[in-house]
């Protein structure tokens, strides 16, 4: 593997909205440049298609695991 890269959704986002809904937190062992702040899916793994990188999804804290019971 070139590297990894690693992403979370985004925390402003409504159901239904047509926007972007990730954000590349940080790259690991890669020289990459990101000019987008937010990414849809499809095109966050076609840069790590293009570079060779695994993309690792953050999870969210126990705060969150609270608040969606």
């Amino acid at each position: 593997m070139s590297g990894k890269i690693f992403y979370r959704e985004r925390q402003k986002m409504t159901d239904g909205a047509k926007q972007p809904r990730y954000i590349i937190v940080a790259i690991a062992n890669a020289d990459l440049k990101v000019y987008g702040k937010h990414l849809r899916m499809s095109e966050l793994k076609a840069i790590a298609e293009g570079i060779g990188a695994e993309m690792v999804a953050l999870p969210r804290g126990p705060k969150h695991a609270e608040d969606e019971d």
